[in-house]
């Protein structure tokens, strides 16, 4: 085989395992992407069921009840549409009514089970993906404004 003949294999070769290498890299990526939904985004998207997914808003007043067992039902809305979230473990300790939450986990029979539940960690902060979906749904008041219609 000529000079010529063997590089020309050697590049083929090196791009068929770049290649390669890459689709593995993207197949795991895809894998362990998760999505941020709002309650309104999953009623309107159809999100299948049992995929990993990110649901926020806030917690709906007067939603939260303990089922025993260190389980915690509530209901997430983003003031159009609510979500009720069932999780079992201990909640944040700012995890409270009225303010904005972002669970992960999969929607199952139209429950979210979550299997992680994160808080706001101030007074006036509120996570930019619920902060976004509130806006989008035309409840939000505007920057710098803490109130919410």
């Amino acid at each position: 085989m000529k000079r010529k003949h063997k590089r020309l294999t050697f590049v083929v070769v090196a791009l068929g395992l770049l290649g390669v290498a890459a689709g593995l890299m993207l197949s795991a990526f895809e894998e362990n992407i998760v999505f941020f939904y709002s309650p309104t985004d999953i009623a309107e998207k159809n999100v299948a069921e049992g995929r990993r997914i990110r649901l926020g808003g806030l917690v709906e007043e007067g939603s939260v009840k303990k089922a025993g067992g260190a389980v915690v039902n509530f209901r997430v809305t983003d003031l159009t549409t609510a979500i009720t979230v069932t999780y079992k473990g201990l909640l944040p300790d700012l995890f409270s009514e009225g303010q904005g939450v972002v669970a992960e986990g999969t929607l199952q029979g139209g429950v979210f089970r979550a299997d992680e539940v994160l808080a706001k960690h101030d007074e006036t902060y509120m996570p930019p993906e619920v902060a976004d979906a509130l806006k989008k749904s035309g409840k939000w008041k505007g920057p710098g404004k803490d109130k919410i219609k």
